[in-house]
């Protein structure tokens, strides 16, 4: 079945050059195969409580003191 993306993908490949085309196609592929498969939240909820208070500190100090800092000199 065509969806309105598909048709829009094909009329942009026929005014490609065939190399071009080629690299769409394994793009395409590349997307295909790359698909994350997650697991529903409530599968997760076991797991809730179970990083000790002391380590969620240290992460929730780390953040703070590493990553809410801009550093204009780094690009």
């Amino acid at each position: 079945m065509d969806t309105p993306i598909t048709l829009r993908l094909i009329e942009e490949l026929k005014v490609m050059p065939e190399d071009l085309q080629y690299r769409v196609l394994e793009f395409a592929r590349t997307l295909v195969g790359s698909q994350i498969h997650g697991v529903p939240g409530r599968q997760l909820l076991n797991f809730a409580g179970t990083i000790p208070p002391n380590d969620i500190q240290l992460m929730h100090e780390e953040i703070e003191d590493g990553c809410e800092q801009v550093d204009l000199d780094e690009w």
